[in-house]
């Protein structure tokens, strides 16, 4: 079964307040489209902040393809906010600038703004923004984003090659890009700088909060009095920030909320977990392996002996 061609409900009433993604970056290889699907159908919310960057207009326009799946997340999206009346925010972001031609743009409960203000559960009002305005490179020499987009393709390229090894061999999703970034003194320091200086456009703002993207680099942590948020991205970390009806936000990542899900639907059906140890288990050394089924299948998949 195809859960793009077959299924693209909502599982279940809304189990947050607010669920905000951001830099899907469709249009190129490394975005990983069908997680973000399932992780949306599975964390169903009365309102869907898209932070930026969920179309890669940069790559459209060299070597990116845009394929059915992409769409279908859109078909998703537009069918939360006509069959549910979910209100969908997109905040443009640097890749998908082309969106300045149409901005503001409202229709029904969805819309594309440049930047957006919450008021939380918590009482905070958050400044909402992409990010890439407060990136001099991005903003005035965008040729030399461009330039910079060149190396960071190859380092998701690298990534996914890597990753794709690792699958092989019955290994957990590791973001080897991440890692290589946390190692350059210069990224760190830019991250520093970016998540403070967002931090003070918010006081500026007379918000109390920031939600961001852009950097790729999910977070949830106070700064100099004003609560910090980025959501990542789905095409290294995969991870979304939520917002529960206590008002408390979290980030979530992806693959953490993969293996509980699963455990959690083999414990239904009295199956212990191959995956419940996943950085030791190794299926060519198991008595069997878990072939898993498509949501709404039975619990578990179907297990096969190992011959």
């Amino acid at each position: 079964m195809n859960e793009y061609s077959s299924n693209l409900d909502i599982v279940g009433e809304a189990l947050y307040k607010t669920v905000v993604v951001s830099d899907l970056h469709l249009g190129i290889k490394a975005s990983k489209v069908r997680q973000v699907v399932r992780f949306l159908k599975h964390h169903p919310s009365e309102r869907i902040i898209l932070n930026g960057d969920i179309i890669d207009g940069w790559q459209l326009r060299k070597s990116g393809k845009w394929k059915k799946k992409h769409s279908l997340f859109f078909k998703m999206v537009m069918k939360l906010a006509h069959d549910r009346n979910r209100e969908i925010i997109y905040l443009r972001g640097n890749h998908d600038d082309f969106l300045d031609e149409i901005l503001p743009f409202h229709m029904g409960s969805f819309s594309i703004v440049r930047d957006y203000e919450l008021t939380g559960l918590n009482g905070k009002k958050y400044y909402v923004v992409h990010g890439d305005i407060f990136d001099s490179v991005t903003t005035n020499l965008k040729f030399l984003a461009k330039l910079g987009d060149v190396g960071y393709t190859f380092l998701l390229w690298l990534n996914r090659i890597y990753n794709n090894y690792r699958i092989k061999r019955g290994l957990p999703y590791y973001s080897l890009s991440q890692k290589i970034k946390a190692k350059v003194k210069t990224a760190v320091s830019f991250i520093s700088d970016f998540e403070t200086e967002l931090s003070e456009v918010a006081r500026i703002k007379h918000c109390q909060g920031v939600i961001t993207g852009h950097i790729h680099q999910p977070a949830d942590k106070m700064i100099n009095g004003i609560h910090y948020l980025n959501s990542g991205d789905w095409v290294e970390t995969m991870s979304a920030l939520v917002e529960d009806y206590e008002g408390n936000w979290k980030v979530v990542y992806f693959e953490e909320w993969l293996l509980q899900f699963e455990a959690n639907r083999l414990k239904e059906a009295n199956i212990v977990s191959p995956l419940a140890n996943a950085t030791t288990f190794s299926p060519s050394k198991a008595a069997f392996t878990l072939v898993p089924k498509e949501d709404g299948a039975i619990p578990g998949g179907t297990l096969a002996g190992a011959n």
